[in-house]
């Protein structure tokens, strides 16, 4: 089988489909790579150490997708990249296809495409191990990008996470425990933040409450309660997930101008639509903006800001799926594996229902 693994378009997207280690995985099992030229550049990887593991490096992204049977990608296809794709290909990718522009799902159809959506993936318990994996680089990067962003040189409240004796810590309100909303918790927990977060998942904050040995404040998620910490909250953080569907909008225009000027609101939600009436996509070299007083970052691909662990990440919760269908083809695999069928979301150009 022949997989192909382009450079990612997305603006300052440098992660990259498949490490090194995971090509070589495919390569030893007989199967071709195509690499487009510095697609690992962004993470560190040298066409090198691809060719070192059996890859074949090629010059353009025609010859990539003109290659490959299955394409490996990281970030949604880009509008000019759509052309590229070959009539029955397959592709996999993060997809947050409620959020594509439609002219997408139109170009699957019309090139009878099967599409594997990365964020859908799901194991028979319900966990989602290709999208937790990008979810826990997110959320342990949160203390790291509210810290700047609260910096008087940003423009911020001028507040240090963890505080100093007689100078109480950040004030950090988290909307959603999920796989994000919990490593981004405990993430300024460690870093000394004072933390509330809420879910309307009791289990899922009883679990927080026994790792934080209670030091965590956890609430269940309701008008009334995101009303009383929105008010006191130096960072918001927006953590919502519906796997499959738009972000459902929790948070108004009013509750945030309610919060407290130059305070800071993350919307980790926006690259399925994003969690706030107050919130629109924005990126790396421009990502944030100012409403209500308040300051907003909603960067789509924040795992983008730590390229290398991020792509080691990818690989590692995407291999075993990859080996299924280097193994089995793609029909073979999606028969054999319940997992990689909750993903599919066009089949031969199909869209499937969910």
């Amino acid at each position: 089988m022949n997989f192909g693994i382009p450079a990612e378009t997305w603006e300052l997207e440098h992660r990259v489909g498949l490490t090194p280690a995971g090509v070589l995985s495919l390569t030893r099992r007989g199967h071709n790579v195509y690499v487009q030229h510095d697609a690992g550049k962004g993470a560190h990887f040298r066409d090198r150490n691809y060719q070192d593991v059996g890859a074949q490096i090629v010059y353009s992204a025609e010859e990539v997708f003109g290659r490959a049977d299955v394409v490996l990608k990281v970030s949604r296809l880009i509008e000019q990249e759509y052309e590229l794709l070959q009539p029955g290909q397959t592709l996999l990718s993060y997809l947050h296809l409620a959020v594509a522009p439609p002219a997408l799902s139109e170009t699957f159809s019309k090139r009878e495409i099967t599409a594997i959506a990365y964020e859908l993936i799901q194991t028979p318990d319900g966990q989602l191990p290709v999208l937790n994996a990008s979810s826990q680089v997110a959320g342990r990067l949160a203390p790291i990008i509210a810290g700047q962003l609260l910096e008087t040189t940003q423009g911020g409240r001028g507040i240090l996470l963890d505080g100093m004796p007689g100078v109480p810590p950040a004030a950090i309100a988290i909307l959603g425990a999920g796989v994000l909303g919990r490593n981004a918790a405990l993430a300024f927990y460690g870093a000394g933040a004072q933390v509330t977060i809420l879910d309307s998942n009791l289990e899922k904050l009883e679990i927080l409450e026994r790792e934080s040995g209670g030091r965590i404040t956890t609430l269940i998620s309701n008008s009334y309660n995101l009303t009383r910490v929105i008010k006191f909250a130096d960072v918001l953080i927006g953590a919502i997930l519906v796997p499959g569907e738009r972000t459902p909008i929790l948070i108004t225009q009013d509750l945030i101008s309610q919060m407290r000027p130059r305070a800071v609101f993350i919307d980790f939600s926006i690259d399925q639509g994003g969690c706030s009436e107050t919130s629109r996509p924005t990126s790396h070299s421009s990502p944030t903006y100012i409403l209500q007083g308040v300051i907003h970052y909603a960067v789509p691909n924040i795992p983008a800001r730590v390229a290398r662990t991020a792509s080691y990440a990818l690989t590692n919760s995407a291999l075993n799926y990859l080996k299924i269908i280097a193994e089995r083809g793609v029909d073979g695999a999606l028969a054999a594996s319940s997992d990689l069928r909750k993903g599919l979301v066009f089949s031969q150009g199909e869209r499937q229902n969910r």
